[in-house]
């Protein structure tokens, strides 16, 4: 695919970040069996591809603010654009040596998410959007999954644990899906679900309880393969809400159906 300045900006700002990543995570099997553990230096590890993304993209373009997981937010000139960062997507992952990680990154334009990029430096993997255009896995466009019956789908979901508020009320909407669905995943990253979703993998993604850069990238992968995104009530304040249902259109409406039975 021929990419704009916009994407190239974005492609290089993710590889340089995310290359050291996979070197860092090469590390990450002798760590485990250290007394200190590996927990520092996979903070280490995500601050250093923070500040790699933050100095690339302030590079190219100046005046943009940014909205990052370990930073929070940082106001730039220009109001009306701003990056959504997260530069270690999938940290747990990273810590335990489970290669489903990478760097997060999208443009929000005047409250709209306008392009995004996903990389996995291990898999190297990079999945690129732009409002409009389509959604691309290394140059290969994608397309949700055609399924529209809940008893032929595969979804995913985040599984609750320590931290997790009301863990009632999630395992409660779990088991309200579980018995409609043929299958159930959790990989540990919202954002490479939500990609799996837009590349017909999976064929839907609900998670509660979500930061803004766990959705925004994803949300426009799904929304330019063919699918729809919404909050858990069906609207569109899915960062707003920390909320997010996904799918084909037909899946994404049952899906949600079931959720909001669940929920009683």
């Amino acid at each position: 695919m021929a990419r704009s300045a916009l994407l190239n900006v974005m492609v290089n700002a993710v590889t340089k970040a995310g290359r050291p990543l996979a070197r860092d995570f090469g590390e990450i099997e002798n760590l485990q069996v250290s007394l200190r553990g590996p927990a520092d230096f996979v903070m280490a590890a995500d601050r250093k591809a923070g500040q790699a993304l933050i100095a690339e993209l302030t590079k190219a373009r100046p005046g943009y603010g940014f909205l990052t997981k370990d930073r929070g937010a940082l106001a730039g000139t220009d109001e009306t654009h701003r990056w959504i960062v997260d530069p270690l997507a999938g940290a747990t992952n990273f810590l335990h040596g489970i290669p489903v990680f990478g760097v997060s990154l999208a443009l929000e334009r005047e409250g709209q998410i306008v392009a995004a990029v996903l990389f996995n430096p291990v898999t190297n993997d990079l999945y690129v959007t732009e409002r409009g255009t389509g959604v691309f896995l290394n140059d290969r466009r994608l397309r949700v999954a055609g399924r529209s019956a809940l008893a032929d789908a595969v979804v995913a979901t985040g599984i609750p644990h320590l931290g997790t508020p009301d863990h009632a009320g999630a395992i409660r909407k779990m088991q309200g899906v579980m018995i409609e669905v043929a299958g159930m995943r959790a990989s540990g990253s919202p954002a490479f679900e939500l990609a799996s979703v837009a590349a017909g993998r999976l064929d839907g993604f609900w998670q509660e309880g979500l930061q803004p850069w766990d959705i925004a990238a994803g949300a426009l992968f799904v929304r330019e393969a063919g699918g729809k995104s919404t909050d858990l009530w069906g609207g569109e304040r899915m960062i707003d809400t920390r909320t997010i249902c996904a799918g084909n259109e037909k899946i994404q409406g049952r899906l949600l159906a079931a959720l909001t039975n669940a929920r009683g």
